[in-house]
Formats: structure tokens, sequence, C-alpha cells
């Protein structure tokens, strides 16, 4: 008896856990409806989600109802089971045979069918329009009782998915500036909101006093103890909000650029009292928040405004957006110098306001498509900012397509800003597996090796990085070959899937931009072998219209296309190779040493300037080649690089002049150079031919740089760098 009455218990519990599920699609027919109790459009686009991929999982498409009443079997979009929910948070309940899908507010009911579709009905999404899913006939859903909110209420990266499908960035659960920003301010926008083209020249005490002087211009930042601009800001700003209504959060922030704050008596004044050029900021923030209570003002932490005043605390309407941009990428930012000195910053301000907003960078700058293995430090990374009050966060881990994994990026860090406390390993895992296939243990074999090898080098991992800075290290001749052995067993895994392979190919092309670098840089390698991989990679990155190789917006094809000329062998001999360098005013720092050889190596350096280029700052340059003895000579051309981003800008004039016995010298030639204001990478070559040749021994170049930034850079009024590698003389 006693057993035939447990039989009877487990039989009923067995029917009470059937009873509790729901079936939505049976035989590939619709069972549910989607009732969209409120109407709103955020739950019109969560129903539509829901019925799109319950369509492509069953063949059935479930009517999408509004103005009904739920019945047994519906699945509800805005249930009223709002407790504890905060914005974005969601709730997933069954309740007497009907599924509540309950939003704390925003998109809380699109992440609540995303969290549905993904934990309880299998689909699983990857990439653009790159997801998994099991088809089948019929569709149930288990009885659910659960609630969620994100650790951050902004959660913001980049991916070049969101830009080639719209269900990316919902599934994702990312945020863009234009969704929560009036007018579109999201960062660097003093000259934004008042112009400087406007207000220059007829108002400079509007603008920074640097250097002795007013600097007006597009990266000058404002005189903020001025009451006049106070004023004028305030009403530009009051147009903008009126001009975007329902949006109530605007950037009022400096523009990029470092030390280009105001340095006038008052607002040195300000600063020294508070400790830094963030005393003057914060004094502006507070009275633009004062002025419009009902409004939220971010503004930048970043570079000379990283670290907090030591006062004033911003008022509970502003938000602090605190940039990691000087810290290196290794190990997470507890753990170096550079990192310690943000976290130094980030404990300042978490003491001083609840309302942060972390903007966090791992992404090359100067090499979108070059290995960046900072994986480890993700986590650990976000974990931090949300100890320390972050409310709001920016992943910028590198976006551009054919990057560094930037699938896998975008993916793990969309679920460690909703959980920072998930096992980062098995995301990575998870990832691969879905998206790689076969090839997934491969890969995964790859990305540990690149890891351990750059924490056993001891190298710095940086934003501005080189491949040739790790040729050493975790790039060096052994390990390259190691990871393409990896890269090969990961091709022939999924031969087969033209999909898998492509997605193959696609991530490997960091390690084959690396090799070129590499190569280029050593000057030493086969040529053929260089020549056959050159093709390869623009053969690949034309496939995969891979847009640009940094943030300068260099392409693939302009790179391939210097490449060949600039780095293959095929040029006439240069007659200064290995020419004693004398100086006459030499480079700045470091550089005096690396040119006595660089110069005339035959190895021309590359668009990141950390290797191969020599610099002087503010100063003009000039020095003489010493050839060894007395020789004929057609022409003389330096090469220059221009990158604005690095304050590298193109000299004035560059002049030539040979002698034969450097006492005497005769002129050969000189060229000036136009201003350039573009912001892609360029090598500029300044070459002057004489009619016929022109015996000498000495060599003397003399170079005019601009000295001081421009009102339009960046820089403005601080000194300006131009960088030098090879002189050819032939």
């Amino acid at each position: 008896m006693r057993s035939l009455n447990l039989c009877a218990l487990f039989l009923l519990l067995g029917m009470n856990c059937l009873n509790a599920q729901i079936t939505v699609v049976r035989d590939s027919k619709p069972v549910s409806r989607i009732l969209v109790e409120k109407g709103e459009a955020v739950d019109n686009q969560a129903a539509l989600l829901l019925q799109d991929f319950v369509k492509r999982i069953s063949g059935a498409s479930l009517p999408v109802v509004n103005d009904k009443s739920p019945r047994k079997g519906d699945i509800v979009i805005g249930g009223n089971d709002v407790s504890g929910l905060t914005e974005d948070g969601f709730r997933l309940k069954t309740d007497n045979g009907i599924v509540f899908i309950s939003s704390g507010g925003d998109k809380g009911n699109i992440y609540g069918v995303v969290t549905l579709l993904e934990d309880y009905l299998g689909v699983a999404y990857y990439g653009a329009n790159a997801y998994t899913l099991t088809e089948r006939s019929t569709v149930v859903i288990p009885e659910l009782d659960r609630a969620e909110n994100p650790a951050f209420r902004y959660r913001q990266s980049q991916c070049y998915a969101l830009r080639e499908d719209p269900v990316y960035k919902l599934w994702f659960r990312f945020e863009e500036p234009s969704e929560v920003f009036a007018g579109g301010m999201w960062v660097h926008t003093f000259d934004r909101i008042m112009p400087s083209d406007i207000y220059g020249k007829s108002h400079p005490e509007y603008y920074s006093f640097i250097n002795g002087e007013r600097r007006p211009g597009k990266a000058s930042q404002w005189c903020l103890t001025n009451p006049e601009v106070f004023e004028l800001a305030s009403q530009k700003i009051d147009s903008i909000f009126k001009a975007n209504p329902g949006k109530n959060m605007i950037s009022v922030s400096q523009n990029d650029g470092n030390f280009t704050n105001c340095s006038c008596p008052d607002c040195k004044a300000l600063d020294e009292q508070e400790g830094g050029p963030s005393g003057s900021l914060i004094h502006f923030l507070n009275k633009l928040a004062a002025r419009f209570p009902d409004k939220e003002f971010s503004t930048l932490a970043y570079l000379y405004t990283m670290h907090p005043p030591k006062h004033v605390k911003p008022l509970p309407n502003v938000n602090i957006m605190l940039c990691d941009i000087d810290c290196d990428r290794e190990v997470p930012l507890t753990d170096n110098a550079s990192g310690q000195d943000f976290m130094k910053a980030m404990k300042g301000w978490a003491a001083i306001s609840n309302n942060i907003f972390v903007w966090d960078y791992g992404i090359n700058f100067d090499n979108f498509v070059s290995p960046f293995p900072n994986f480890p430090i993700l986590q650990k990374n976000i974990q931090l900012f949300k100890e320390h009050h972050a409310t709001m966060h920016f992943s910028q881990i590198g976006g551009s397509k054919g990057g560094d994994f930037p699938e896998m990026r975008a993916y793990m860090v969309s679920k460690l800003m909703w959980n920072p406390y998930q096992n980062a390993d098995s995301l990575m895992r998870a990832f691969m597996d879905g998206y790689y296939g076969a090839a997934s243990p491969y890969i995964y074999q790859y990305e540990k090796l690149l890891e351990g090898g750059l924490l056993a080098s001891k190298q710095r991992l940086w934003i501005y990085d080189s491949p040739v800075t790790h040729k050493d290290g975790m790039l060096n001749a052994n390990c390259r070959k190691r990871y393409n052995e990896l890269f090969d067993q990961a091709e022939q895994a999924v031969a087969g899937d033209p999909i898998l392979l492509k997605r193959v190919q696609l991530s490997r092309l960091p390690l084959q931009y690396a090799g070129l670098e590499i190569a280029r840089a050593e000057g030493n390698h086969d040529l053929e072998e260089v020549k056959a991989n050159l093709a390869l990679f623009e053969e690949r990155t034309r496939e995969f219209n891979i847009p640009t190789l940094n943030e300068r917006n260099n392409p693939p094809a302009e790179y391939c296309k210097l490449y060949t000329e600039r780095y293959l062998p095929g040029k006439a001999k240069n007659l200064a190779k290995g020419a004693k360098v004398i100086w006459l005013q030499e480079p700045s720092g470091k550089y005096k040493t690396l040119g006595e050889t660089a110069l005339t190596d035959e190895l021309f350096g590359g668009t990141t300037f950390v290797e191969s280029w020599i610099g002087w700052e503010g100063i003009d340059g000039s020095f003489v080649l010493d050839l060894g003895k007395e020789t004929p000579v057609s022409s003389i051309e330096s090469d220059f690089l221009h990158q604005l981003g690095a304050w590298i800008l193109l000299p004035k004039k560059v002049t030539y002049s040979t002698s034969s016995d450097n006492k005497t010298y005769q002129p050969f030639g000189e060229k000036s150079l136009a201003e350039d204001r573009s912001v892609q990478v360029k090598f500029v070559g300044v070459k002057c031919e004489a009619p016929s040749p022109v015996t000498t021994r000495y060599i003397k170049v003399e170079i005019e740089g601009i000295k001081t930034c421009p009102s339009w850079h960046y820089g403005v009024g601080y000194p300006a760098w131009f960088f030098l590698d090879e002189v050819t003389v032939q």
C-alpha cells in the first residue's frame, strides 16, 4: 500500500509539472497568442521579436493581439508584477497557464523575450545574422519564476554587427548614445555646443588661455570661470533639450586632447584650490545641474581631468564619465602602475559620486587587425567598475570587422555588463563552440597560448600598440609558427562547412597582419614567402570587405599597395645605407640613439610610430649624413609620418645641402609642405633631384617643424612632433 501511495504521489507531481508547462506551438500550428497589454512601441517590438523566432523554430506564427483579456496559453507582454525591477530589468513568470513578461522600464520586456528565447527555447546568437536554434514542430515553455536586473543601467559596446543586423543590438542588450543623449551630444561636446568657428574671433576670452595667450579653436576648451560662457552655454543647452523632447541627458564635456584646459588666473586659482583641472569643470557642471535640476549632465573625467577634485562634489544629476585611456591592458587595472593610477581616480570619484559612467578601452587604435589578447582582464575590470559605483558602461573593446575576435568580444562583454559574476572562460568556450563549431578547440588553444605568451614576455599591451613591439615576445617566430599550425588545423576541421570556414579565415587576419608587419620591420624574411602572404592578406581583406586597419580609416588595399612599394626590395640601392649620422639638432628623448641606425637601415617605418621612426618635439631638426667617401648623388629623399592623433604633423620645410669637407655646404634643394588636416595616417616623401649628379661625401638635412599644434588640432598650444624615418640617397 505504501508503494502504491508513493507511485501515486510521483504521478501527481509529474502531472502537476506537465500542467505547469505551456505549449505554445503543437504540430507546427499556433496554440498560444502573444498579448500586448499596453500597446507601447517597445512592447510591440518585444512581441514581434518573439513571434519571429518562434516561427523560425517551428514554422508557426503566433498571433499578436491587443485589447484582449488573457486566457490560458497566452504569453502576455507587459505583466504587472514589477516589484524589485529596475530600468531594463524583467520578470518571467507562469501563472495559471499564462506566461507573463514584466518590465522594470525601457527595454525590459525585450530583454525578457531574449532570455526566454535564449535560455528556454534554445536560441543562441553570436554575430550579425549568426545564430543557432533547433527546429521542432512543438514548442513548450516550462514553469517560470525568474527576475533579473542589469548590473549597469546603460551598456554600450562596439561591433560591426550593430550596423548589419537589427536584431543583434536587442539580443546583446546594447544601447547607443543617440537613444539617451539629447541632440546626439555625447562626449567632446564643448565645440559643438559653442562652436569656435562662430565665437572664436569675436570672443577669444571664451576659450583656453594656454602658454601665455587665448587660443580659440575646435580643440580648445572653455574658460570655465567666465560667467558669459556659462550663460551662453546654458542657453544653447536649453534649446537642445527643447528640440529633443523626451531626452533628459546631455554630455557637456571637454574637447578631445590633453592639457588644453584654460589656465587663466581665475581658472588656475580654482584648479589649484581643488588639486587639479577637474575642479573648475565640476564647479561649472554643478551650476548647470542646479539650473536644470530635472536634467542629467554627463561630463568627461578624461586625461587631464581623470582625478577628482579635492573639495567640490558632483551634484546627483552630474554624471562622471571616467575614462581609462592611458592604462595598459596586459593585466587588470589593479596590477600595473597605469591601472593603479586609474584605480586611485576611480576610488576618489566613487567616494563623492554614485553616478559614474566608465569608458573602458580595450582596442588597438593604430592596428585594429592585430592580436590583442586582453580577454583575461575583461571580467575583473567590469567587476571593479560595478563595485565602484559605475551605473553606466561603455566597453570599447574592438568592433572593426577583421579585428581581433570582435564578435567574441561583444558577446562576452554583453554578458558581463549584464552580470559581471558569470564565468568568463565558460562564456568564451560557449561562444567558440557555437560560432566556430569543430574549429573551436584549435582557436581556443591559440587564444590561450597568445595570452600566456603576452604574460611571459612581461611586455605591456596598450591601445596604440604594434605587432612589431611583440616580435620577441608573444609574436616571436616559434610562437607564430605554432599559432599558424593551430589555424591550419581549425580550417581543416571545418573545411566542409563554407560558413564556419569563412569565420575561421576572418579570425585569422590579425595573425596574418602581424606576420607581415614583423617581416617588414625585420627585413630578413624569405621574399617569396612575404609576397605570397601579402597576396593572401589582400585577397582575404577584399573578400571579407574589411573597411579599415586603424581608427584613421586607412583601408587594407592602401596598406597592401604601400607594402609593395615601400617595404619590398626592388628600389635602387640607397647610397646612404649605414651612413654615419652626425646630429646638429638632436631628436627628442630616446630617439637620438635609435636614429643613429634607423635613418639609414633601409627599413621603412609603419603606421605606428613606436618603431623605426625618429621624432623631434616642438623644435626644428638637423643632421649630417657621412657617406664615408665622395659619391655622385642625383636625389635625396626623406620619409615623414603624418599621424594627427599622436600630435605628429608634417614639417613646414625640408632643406638639403652637400659638402665634401663638412665645412662648406652647397644648396641641393628644398621643399615646403602644405598643412594637412586629414585624419588618415600617411607617409610623405620629400624628394629633391639634381639636374646632374653632384659628387659629395656629406649631406645636411635641415627640417623646419611647425613647433606648436595649431588651433584646429587636439594639442592646440602645445609642442607638435614631426617624425622622420629613412633618408634615401641615389
